[in-house]
């Protein structure tokens, strides 16, 4: 068995790219949902602290800089998060989607599972990047431990794409 392992790089086929564009979209929204309700959320939330320090009986408990202070404090934060998960994650989608490169890595079956729960089999591998693949009842039966599984995956956010 090699020690290290054979990666290359190939371009993406169509229908892998189209996955990606639907997979940015998709994340996409999903950052815009999550900002706008932090966004409201800087809001409510030291609106509702002003209310909590009125019902406490505090003087000037709705103090008008304090709340706007207060909103720019929790946008700033959430308005972060936000921006680097973005840089983590998305932005290395789009990058693929630029690119149109994939990486291909030759991995070794190091032990085969059947899961009757839910009649799906799995196959574990010696690679960084994927642990365990789920695949068909014949490719089960047909590699054994020690066999040689060609993995495909996104270059830079390391997305499974298949097996062969």
């Amino acid at each position: 068995m090699l020690d290290e392992l054979v990666k290359y790089e190939e371009p993406l086929e169509e229908e892998e790219v189209l996955f990606l564009v639907k997979k940015e979209l998709k994340e996409r929204k999903q950052y815009y949902k999550a900002f706008s309700l932090l966004m409201i959320m800087s809001f409510v939330i030291p609106f509702v602290g002003a209310w909590y320090r009125a019902y406490d009986g505090a003087p000037n408990a709705f103090s008008v800089p304090r709340f706007f202070v207060s909103a720019a404090i929790l946008l700033t934060i959430s308005g972060a998060a936000v921006y680097l998960t973005y840089r983590v994650n998305l932005r290395r989608v789009q990058i693929d989607i630029r690119t149109r490169i994939k990486t291909v890595e030759c991995a070794h079956v190091v032990r085969k599972l059947y899961m009757p729960q839910n009649d799906s089999y799995f196959l574990y591998l010696d690679s960084k990047n994927k642990l365990s693949i789920q695949v068909q009842a014949n490719d089960f039966h047909r590699l054994d431990t020690g066999d040689e599984v060609n993995i495909e995956f996104t270059k830079n956010a390391r997305l499974y794409l298949g097996y062969f």
